[in-house]
């Protein structure tokens, strides 16, 4: 970690060259794509020369593509057959802008993609308009990444550790590009844990898809875990994601570490592609073993609501979103909608999938004609996908404070678990951190991700579990009607059947596993005797009321608890006043 923290000061303190040409919060955007490249050259460095080399060899042949070749040169799925490298920019002053460029140009496609996302030409004009341009990379050519002294995971959380302070000083929100490193842990060691036995064969080859990817740390993590568990297994990794920074970044770590690039795209994974759009969901007829996310919180969807509702309303079920769309506020049940629709099939061994929320989708929406999140949940619960959440610790999280909880969603329960929705309970899982970052105050140490695991795993009720029927969290909302009196006497229609009083109808919601007429008898109409339930208006709904199932009652404290600390501070007060006066 020392490397880590020893090179991302020392790239912070590079942004002071900017000071006074650059505004703050435009300071990422030329030392973020710089930073990529340091790296990627770092990481080319023991084999350009025989990629030079190769390259001019090959160059004049009738080739189509040379990329192939010159990769396996390079030892990558990238290469750069430009005659430059940081070194060499360096020691040509006078010319470093047009060579910066040739540079750039020489790296093979997925690579070159990945800066033009940066949009970093203009940077280069930039710097070289003002002079700075040969000090910066001057800086950056002093920063060893080479891969011997900081690994993949380690440039993650440099990356992840730049992004934050670069977005915390726009005033951008930080929390959006990347999930604290030991939360995915969590989430990976929960994804993984009832599949040891497969995942330990040799050979095998799985595949995982983040929608939401940021800067990849989640597919990192997933990848590492797998290759400790079994160095002989493959993760093959994919994700989306909208950001095109975190994009660039994430897919150049994945070119680093032997990945194919091309499975990392850049759109918004929530829009449908179309024949004239390409900016959609780019994984529409793709299934994968594990899908994991940490999609943003409480984010409005207003900018895809028209390619969303036509979705809904024109694929139903053959679509992502036919259970339905929650509020344009939160998009939250989007995202795991879309993931949902990427499992395997349960006939081919099914999927996994592991999500972050707040408490929002826990309960928001209520029964009704209209599809919302209540009839989501339903879809979920009732098609038996939910097998457990987790509720995490406050201040866990860069941008935010509020309450979070891991939903696990599987297509293939185990016998155990089939009908049953596990509950755990981790919020006081937690260590106070040595220093803030951001909202991020707490953290999870190794045995607390220990704990919760064990949790999970040996499926057990205790103080810190519930399991619990799927039925338990299902409700039926009942519109109790009584009748319309004029003068004390009942209105009829013509049926003779009376006519309800809309002033004073009102609804209750009974638990699924009662019986309608049971509750009524017992808790109506001892009160209302002439009250009834109009039976076409109920709707079946669920919701998971978290806090209720782990509720501990704590005993008010006695009068004469309160009345000795009253008396007591009225002691100290005045002994306070009288040495005021005094």
């Amino acid at each position: 970690m020392t490397n880590i923290k020893e090179s991302a000061n020392f790239i912070w303190s590079i942004a002071d060259l900017l000071r006074g040409d650059y505004k703050q919060s435009d300071y990422g955007k030329v030392i973020l794509p710089l930073t990529v490249l340091r790296r990627l050259d770092c990481v080319l460095e023991n084999t350009k020369a025989k990629v030079l080399k190769k390259y001019s060899q090959v160059k004049t042949m009738n080739i189509q593509n040379l990329d192939p070749i010159l990769n396996k040169e390079a030892g990558y799925n990238f290469h750069n057959k430009s005659p430059f490298d940081f070194n060499k920019l360096i020691a040509d002053p006078n010319n470093i802008a047009s060579n910066l460029r040739n540079y750039i140009n020489g790296f093979s496609e997925d690579a070159r993609e990945i800066i033009e996302q940066f949009e970093f030409d203009n940077q280069i004009t930039k710097l070289d308009d003002s002079n700075l341009i040969f000090m910066v990379l001057k800086r950056f050519q002093e920063v060893d990444l080479h891969p011997n002294r900081i690994s993949s995971m380690e440039m993650g959380y440099m990356f992840e550790e730049l992004i934050r302070k670069f977005a915390e000083i726009s005033n951008e929100t930080a929390g959006e590009h990347f999930t604290p490193r030991e939360v995915i842990r969590l989430m990976v060691n929960l994804l993984f844990m009832n599949d040891r036995e497969i995942l330990t064969q040799k050979g095998i080859v799985k595949t995982i898809f983040d929608c939401c990817a940021g800067t990849g740390g989640m597919l990192s993590v997933a990848e590492e875990y797998l290759a400790e568990l079994n160095p002989d297994a493959r993760l093959e990794v994919f994700g989306q994601e909208l950001n095109p920074e975190s994009y660039a970044i994430c897919k150049s770590d994945m070119l680093i570490k032997g990945q194919n690039p091309s499975n990392i795209k850049h759109a918004n994974s929530l829009k449908r592609i179309t024949d004239t759009k390409l900016k959609g969901d780019q994984f529409i007829n793709h299934k994968f073993d594990y899908l994991i996310t940490n999609p943003p919180f409480g984010v409005k969807w207003k900018k895809v609501e028209k390619e969303v509702k036509d979705e809904h309303n024109e694929l139903g079920h053959g679509g992502r979103y036919g259970a339905g769309l929650p509020s344009v506020s939160d998009g939250s049940f989007l995202f795991l909608m879309n993931l949902i629709s990427k499992m395997q099939d349960p006939k081919k061994g099914g999927s996994r999938l592991a999500i972050v929320f707040n408490g929002s989708p826990l309960f928001s929406g209520s029964p009704s004609s209209k599809k919302n999140e209540s009839s989501i949940r339903q879809w979920i619960i009732e098609n038996d996908l939910l097998e457990a959440i987790i509720a995490l610790p406050n201040q866990l999280f860069y941008n935010t404070g509020i309450s979070t909880y891991i939903w696990m969603i599987s297509n293939h329960k185990p016998s155990e678990r089939k009908g049953k929705i596990q509950l755990i309970n981790a919020i006081d899982f937690y260590k106070k951190m040595s220093k803030s970052l951001g909202d991020k105050r707490n953290e999870l140490s190794d045995d607390h991700i220990k704990d919760i695991t064990e949790l999970y795993g040996s499926f057990k009720e205790s103080k810190y579990c519930k399991i619990f029927d799927n039925e338990d969290f299902g409700y039926s909302k009942v519109t109790v009607e009584r009748p319309l009196k004029e003068q004390g006497k009942v209105i009829t229609d013509r049926s003779g059947n009376p006519k309800p009083d809309s002033s004073l109808r009102d609804t209750e919601n009974i638990p699924l596993k009662e019986d309608i007429t049971s509750y009524m008898k017992r808790e109506v109409l001892p009160h209302v005797p002439d009250a009834w339930v109009d039976e076409k208006k109920t709707k079946v709904g669920y919701e998971i009321n978290f806090t209720k199932y782990f509720y501990e009652y704590k005993p008010l404290r006695s009068l004469e608890e309160i009345r000795a600390d009253i008396l007591a501070l009225e002691e100290q007060t005045d002994g306070l006043i009288k040495e005021v006066i005094s």
